[in-house]
């Protein structure tokens, strides 16, 4: 059987407090599926943030020129998050 590590945190007792009320509204089944999916959320908002930052790069970069197979699949590997 394999356990999950867990990770313990201090919060402040107004963020209990809300933590608890998320739970209660039935959206969670209880602290750590919230805990989790704000990881998820925040997951996705840095690779999105990636993402906007290499568009920018792009953008800055100059005029255009063809790109290759590998620059493809290079950009598709980071817009699907394969890499770091």
């Amino acid at each position: 059987m394999s356990s999950t590590p867990t990770m313990n945190v201090a919060l402040t007792e107004a963020m209990r407090a809300y933590v608890a009320e998320r739970v209660a509204s039935g959206e969670y089944g209880n602290t750590s599926e919230y805990v989790r999916d704000l990881i998820r959320k925040d997951q996705r908002e840095q690779r999105v943030r990636r993402l906007r930052a290499l568009v920018e790069e792009g953008l800055a970069s100059g005029p255009a020129v063809a790109d290759s197979k590998v620059d493809r699949d290079e950009l598709l590997s980071i817009a699907r998050g394969d890499t770091a």
